[in-house]
């Protein structure tokens, strides 16, 4: 999954600007589910109206056992997604993929089949129409679409937001080093691997440096109260934790640590930055421009 410029753009400006950002990736996920949604629509109506069959083997091979599918997309129909199959089996290989796929479908196949003997006074029927041509899906047929619906937007959410975090924290610091007009050779915007001869290493995204020391600088768009938070800046060592929002806790909590913070969604939280930069003793020029008018061409200049 991935986000377009703009969209990073837009989220950027937002938490800069104290506002929220989340609505920016619910968008996101709405229009992406959307557009599943409507191609999944139209390949039922195709494999239904053309099938013989009267049994679910026509979603089977539809949407199973079809060796032009991806694997992802296959473990989605059958209402898996890949991570689960990995954390299940340790493995997201495509073999193991196709066959937990195959295993799960025929499971939920059958728990449904018991459903709808037992719930006799229960009837659910999908009727999809697209160009004239019109099928209809029984109570069994109709759940596993209903399911795997479900599993996708699961899965959109999951990755869009975890996507976003990822995509937006690097652009995110060098654009409050752009506003603080910090010079390039007191950052490090590269991504930062573990090192594997070490006991204990995380890996950093970013860091601000001078005389000759790194300064771990951790980003999280989380929101309020997440207690994720602080794990996170004690497993990687952070000098500086910039946050969307932070509770009270969070930040005494750091104060208490002895990290610097920024949460964002205070008012002009971004502001603090400042605070860091002064304690690291790394050149700036403070910021008191006007964030409507400087974001844009900063942004334009990064993306």
């Amino acid at each position: 999954m991935t986000l377009a410029n703009q969209t990073i753009r837009n989220i950027i400006t937002h938490v800069l600007k104290s506002e929220d950002y989340r609505i920016e990736i619910i968008n996101l996920i709405n229009a992406e589910f959307l557009q599943f949604a409507i191609d999944f629509f139209k390949k039922i109506v195709d494999a239904k109206f053309n099938t013989k069959e009267i049994t679910i083997d026509w979603y089977r091979k539809t949407f199973i056992n079809n060796k032009d599918l991806s694997p992802d997309d296959v473990a989605i129909y059958a209402g898996l997604n890949k991570k689960t199959v990995a954390n299940m089996y340790g493995t997201a290989k495509k073999e193991i993929v196709l066959d937990a796929s195959n295993e799960h479908f025929n499971v939920l196949y059958e728990s449904i089949e018991e459903l709808a003997r037992n719930e006799e006074n229960i009837d659910l029927q999908l009727t999809i129409k697209f160009r004239k041509v019109s099928v209809e899906l029984n109570i069994s047929e109709s759940l596993i679409v209903i399911n795997a619906l479900a599993v996708k937007r699961a899965a959109l959410r999951g990755g869009l937001w975890s996507t976003a975090g990822k995509r937006v924290e690097k652009y995110l610091m060098v654009t409050l080093c752009k506003l603080y007009k910090v010079a390039p050779q007191y950052y490090n915007a590269e991504h930062f691997i573990k090192n594997k001869d070490l006991a204990v290493d995380r890996e950093v995204d970013f860091f601000l440096k001078n005389n000759g020391r790194n300064y771990r600088c951790e980003v999280k768009l989380m929101g309020k109260g997440n207690p994720e938070s602080a794990d996170a800046i004690i497993a990687r060592d952070s000098d500086l934790f910039v946050a969307d929002t932070l509770s009270q806790q969070n930040k005494n909590q750091c104060n208490k640590l002895d990290i610097c913070w920024v949460a964002c969604r205070d008012k002009d939280g971004y502001k603090r930055f400042s605070i860091a930069l002064s304690k690291f003793g790394i050149p700036f020029t403070d910021y008191n421009g006007i964030l409507d008018e400087d974001l844009p061409l900063i942004l334009d200049a990064l993306l």
